[in-house]
């Protein structure tokens, strides 16, 4: 290009449209490049572009809103800056996006806009003209003086190679800039005194008013870091954490107060002196005292119990025994939560529960480490800290429930805490010093363990808690439950009174759970209906259509059949002499609670074939289970409907390929008489509730029963549910749970239970007066379920060799 001559850019540039700033000639802008049109300006022009024209783009500011994800081209402003494009960077994360590093060239004018998509080009005019200065001269005349005089001195200092002449260049110049400093300081500092001596007046003023306290202040402060020294050296910790505390305390005395640091040092080492180091309680180790303690603030959980006393019993002969650590599993409303109360209580120690239900920080545990703003121990040092003991009771509820993020895995910071051979030497991220776990009984509680890390799972003793039955319902209901809440309702023995018949109906019709939560609220309803009555004062006669005393009962009023069930405010005209206590019935409970939600009878589901119970586990205690089956003309497809999981699906499976194999022998046809029993035939399974999800081997055998049902048109036994894993071949497989749904099977009604033969040793666990309450049958295969299953046998041919044709 000649001498002087001028930088032409494109008539055509693409554009860019950016809302960061305005790029202008000679500057450099980073831009975000993350809508649409811009993106593919960027890989169709830069990323795909060899000559130096195609990195030479038009930067138009966008004077719309960023955030709008209209497809139209917003209204371009008419001048814009061409600009080289110097570098370009790409990423994914947290989606696709590039940034360019654009340098501004020239101005430029649109003209004409060409096109919109897939990005905007336009014909432009350029408005600022690029000159090349290749002569020396033609740009010293331009430049004028100003830039004669500035060459002039920038040469002068560029020829001096030595030190020595560069200084005697360059001091000149620095006087000269010294001295007009100085001038223009004189000039101003007038002024500036005048300023402070208004400021300084007016705060003398008021200083005098206030005493001097700044000196006061200083020699307390000092007095309180001497008696935490005190303190800390009085303390019984252990040899690292005095010597760290030492150390923070002589940073802490040369540490101004009004350093951020100071504050958090000082309460550092205030925490260090609460922590009871060496500070325990002595255990009530009466093995009878306890016992009755157990046996008052508990009903039933004898397994439980005896676990308690082995602990004591052991501690008694031993006195630097390690804490156990303890995992109660059972369904909610068993109690888990108050048994570890009356265990802190037994013991005579002090009790602390940690929830750790939704927990998914491991500095929950672990503590914040000191450099984060904000920092603190975690729950484990904090427990401690509250009771003021190092051998309290520590409950970590809903240990099942425990989460995981990007800030670590809680589980895993368990791990140390509940490890007997670990947690003696246990760091907290904020102490940064060990402390000594090993006192301290852990007791975790769990609904389930199958959500539960197995190598936490392996560090706990595993004790099951499994649901009540109505017998023990009936006496926790009486011995606990209704004397609270008497006491929470202001209400006395005299003035209400429920028989244990009542109680049983509440159980049976109005609850059915494997604890006692829905019981206790139940009653509390009730509670409070009575409370409303007896509030109102309602000491009036008895009306003869309302009420009427029942035989035997002749204080005791109860509501009959003629009261109407609309609402409990509907008794209130019920009048009785003051020391009449009100006695609560079925009529008064259906008042009061509703109709019943559980009086439906189990035979009534079972009025038609293809219908079976099953039994399941759940981490709510053991249910019931219904299965149906129906068949329809078809194709041979196997609908399971019911929010199925797989191992159920595959179980399904089975059932329907060993009817298969063996229609011959049980006499099984389809609609058409045939023996392949999905010829032209289609099946349908479902489990009610369709809501709830399941899964699970164990309803193997229930599958089986109900599709042997549905194809020999037979029923089912009403009072029969059953539980097992099936093979291919017809063997029961043992399941789990075996405890939990029996009680289920118990609190349905039910007659006969039908279990694998490899679980009859489970039974032992199972209560005495549940165990007459029932039939159980044990089956190792499939034939011995069936032959149990229905009325009189399932009777099937006997299985005979093949025999040779010739024969």
């Amino acid at each position: 290009m000649a001498a002087g001559s001028a930088i032409q850019i494109p008539s055509r540039l693409p554009l860019l449209l950016t809302h960061e700033g305005v790029l202008l000639p000679g500057s450099t802008m980073r831009t975000s490049v993350d809508s649409p049109r811009n993106m593919q300006l960027v890989r169709s022009r830069l990323l795909k572009g060899t000559s130096l024209r195609s990195t030479i783009i038009g930067v138009i500011p966008n004077t719309s809103d960023p955030t709008s994800d209209c497809d139209d081209l917003p209204s371009l402003h008419r001048i814009g800056t061409a600009a080289l494009a110097v570098q370009v960077v790409g990423s994914n994360w947290p989606k696709p996006h590039y940034t360019l590093l654009v340098t501004g060239l020239c101005r430029f004018q649109i003209l004409q806009l060409l096109k919109e998509k897939p990005y905007p080009v336009a014909e432009v005019e350029q408005l600022d003209r690029l000159e090349q200065f290749t002569d020396q001269h033609k740009s010293e005349e331009e430049l004028g003086e100003l830039s004669e005089q500035f060459y002039k001195y920038a040469v002068q200092i560029l020829d001096a190679v030595r030190l020595e002449e560069r200084f005697k260049m360059t001091i000149p110049l620095l006087v000269r800039q010294i001295e007009g400093l100085k001038l223009l300081q004189k000039t101003r500092k007038p002024k500036q005194d005048d300023d402070k001596r208004i400021v300084a007046i007016r705060p003398n003023r008021r200083i005098n008013h206030m005493p001097s306290t700044t000196e006061d202040e200083e020699e307390e402060d000092h007095d309180d870091v001497v008696m935490l020294e005190k303190k800390i050296r009085a303390s019984s910790m252990s040899e690292q954490a005095l010597k760290v505390c030492l150390k923070e305390i002589k940073r802490l005395k040369k540490m101004p107060q009004s350093m951020p640091e100071y504050a958090l040092t000082r309460n550092y080492l205030e925490l260090m002196v609460e922590l009871p180091w060496n500070k325990s309680t002595k255990d009530r180790l009466e093995i009878r005292a306890a016992r009755i303690v157990l046996d008052n603030d508990h009903y039933a959980m004898e397994k439980l119990k005896k676990r308690v006393l082995e602990y004591l019993a052991v501690r008694q002969l031993k006195n630097n025994l390690k804490g156990p650590i303890l995992c109660f599993v059972g369904p909610p409303g068993v109690g888990k939560t108050s048994v570890g109360r009356s265990i802190a209580k037994t013991l005579g120690r002090e009790f602390h529960r940690i929830a750790l239900g939704g927990v998914c920080d491991q500095s929950d545990i672990r503590g914040h480490r000191r450099t984060y703003v904000g920092s603190m121990p975690g729950r484990i040092i904090n427990g401690l800290k509250t009771v003021g003991v190092n051998n309290p009771v520590f409950l970590l509820d809903e240990v099942d429930k425990l989460g995981k993020s990007l800030q670590g895995d809680p589980a895993a910071a368990l791990l140390e805490v509940l490890d007997p051979e670990q947690n003696h030497s246990f760091t907290d991220h904020y102490l940064n010093v060990a402390f000594d776990l090993s006192q301290v009984l852990f007791i975790a509680t769990a609904n389930t363990t199958a959500t539960i890390p197995p190598a936490l799972l392996d560090r706990m003793e595993i004790i099951r808690v499994p649901g009540y039955t109505q017998e023990e319902k009936i006496e926790i209901a009486h011995r606990h439950l209704i004397p609270k809440q008497l006491e929470q309702h202001g209400l006395t023995p005299q003035q209400i009174q429920i028989p244990q018949v009542t109680t049983l109906d509440i159980i049976t019709r109005y609850t059915r759970e494997a604890g006692v939560r829905s019981l206790d609220r139940k009653l509390g309803a009730i509670c409070r209906a009575v409370a409303v009555k007896v509030a109102e004062g309602q000491h009036k006669e008895t009306k003869p259509d309302r009420a009427e005393v029942g035989e035997g009962e002749d204080c005791k009023e109860h509501v009959t059949e003629d009261a109407k069930p609309e609402s409990i405010s509907d008794t209130a005209d019920l009048a009785l002499p003051p020391e009449m206590p009100i006695l609560i019935d079925f009529h008064a409970l259906k008042d009061i609670l509703g109709p019943p939600m559980y009086d439906t009878e189990v035979s009534e589901r079972l009025s038609q074939p293809g219908v079976a119970i099953g039994l399941a586990w759940t981490p709510l205690g053991g249910e019931i289970m219904f299965v149906e089956a129906s068949r329809m003309d078809g194709e041979g497809q196997l609908t399971l409907t019911g929010q199925l999981g797989d191992v159920m699906k595959e179980s399904a499976h089975l059932a329907i390929s060993w009817l298969r194999s063996n229609a011959k022998r049980y006499q099984l046809t389809n609609a058409s008489g045939s023996f392949d029993l999905l010829d032209n035939t289609d099946i349908h399974l479902h489990f009610p509730a369709g809501a709830v999800t399941k899964d699970g081997p164990s309803a193997g055998v229930t599958i089986v029963t109900c599709l042997a049902s549905l194809f020999s048109g037979r029923l089912v036994c009403s009072d029969v549910a059953m539980t097992g894993e099936i093979t291919l071949r017809g063997l029961v497989l043992p399941v789990g749970g075996i405890k939990d749904k029996v009680l289920a099977a118990h609190r349905a009604g039910l007659k006969r239970v039908i279990i694998p033969r490899r679980n009859e040793k489970d039974l032992e666990e199972i209560a005495a007066n549940v165990r007459q309450d029932l039939t159980f049958v044990t089956a190792s295969c499939l034939d011995e379920v069936l032959n149990a299953a229905f009325d009189g046998g399932f009777a099937a041919k006997p299985r005979v060799e093949r025999l040779n044709s010739k024969l």
